[in-house]
């Protein structure tokens, strides 16, 4: 990308999340300036140890639910709790980062010429009954339930900015992010990836919810950093929401064996219930992503594992890193 000699300044907000952080690591190296916003009610400065090395990089303790008073010519907003067991602990926090945040971006593009590429997530679609889903299809959520919180609030962000974008001409791009995983995964975040991970590398039973039959589709972090950077600075995009995700879509049991090879112990399967309004599949049509971006997912499920076991192994077994010298 060519970018002169004046650097372009960004804002991410949500920077110091799992995500945020890959994504501001990119667009340090793309030769932006980039400003990160976090209240870190989820994110973690660790994750931020690579960006802050870098004179490009500014971070700021703030909240998107309030106004923002950063200048910036891109705005990625990722500021939202992603996982069940952080998005359900706080509901009412969750529904409002995305549903003020929203409003607070949109309330921004109204003063200024600002594009915003703003994560929404493929829980929009609810437990689909399309299969794979398309952006065009409407979703099956329950409005009420435990992770309603999350879902709606994601929608109705969609929504806002959607509407911005109607009568305000705003620059909106909105992706829809299906799973993801990688280094700098939560331990705790009690996803699928890292807790099947965090339970293989400790030798503790896997725990499985349900049989083990219910699919998801899997897409490594650089993967999908690639795809909302495309998006971010394709010039003209008249349909603004794309899935990005991997179309690879496996079962439960299929991931925990493809974990215990990759972490090299074979564990028990404790298998639990399935929680409640649980998707039985999720798989993205990504025939939009590839026609407008060019973009498709290229590393392999077991290489993106072995990496993100590597990090894993060094954050939970201290004597498995590496000697400095």
């Amino acid at each position: 990308m060519g970018l002169g000699s004046t650097r372009r300044t960004v804002l991410i907000t949500g920077a110091a999340g799992f995500l945020g952080s890959h994504l501001a690591d990119r667009l340090l190296a793309e030769g932006f300036e980039v400003v990160g916003l976090d209240n870190l009610m989820t994110g973690d400065l660790g994750n931020l140890r690579s960006a802050s090395r870098e004179p490009h990089f500014h971070l700021e303790i703030g909240d998107v639910r309030e106004t923002l008073h950063v200048y910036a010519e891109i705005i990625f907003n990722l500021a939202c709790p992603a996982s069940p067991v952080h998005y359900q602990s706080d509901p009412y926090a969750t529904l409002t980062s995305s549903v003020f945040g929203a409003i607070r971006l949109a309330e921004y593009a109204r003063l200024r010429r600002v594009r915003i590429v703003h994560a929404s997530t493929s829980e929009v679609y609810g437990d689909p009954l399309e299969h794979p889903q398309k952006e065009t299809y409407w979703g099956h959520v329950n409005p009420i339930g435990e992770r309603a919180c999350y879902d709606e609030g994601k929608r109705a962000a969609e929504t806002v900015l959607m509407d911005a974008r109607r009568v305000h001409g705003a620059d909106v791009r909105i992706m829809r992010i299906f799973n993801t995983y990688g280094p700098r995964m939560a331990l705790n975040d009690g996803r699928v990836v890292s807790n099947f991970l965090r339970q293989a590398i400790e030798g503790e039973p896997i725990t499985m919810y349900g049989d083990g039959s219910q699919s998801r589709s899997f897409c490594y972090q650089s993967d999908l950093i690639d795809g909302i950077f495309r998006l971010a600075i394709v010039n003209a995009i008249e349909q603004p929401i794309v899935n990005l995700g991997n179309p690879r879509e496996m079962t439960m049991n299929e991931l925990a064996f493809a974990v215990m090879n990759v972490a090299g112990k074979e564990v028990a399967i404790v298998r639990k219930p399935l929680p409640a309004d649980d998707p039985r599949r999720r798989c993205p049509d990504i025939t939009l992503a590839n026609k407008l971006l060019g973009w498709e997912p290229k590393v392999a499920l077991e290489q993106g594992i072995a990496a993100t076991c590597a990090d894993f192994r060094e954050r939970l077994l201290p004597e498995a890193k590496p000697e400095q010298r």
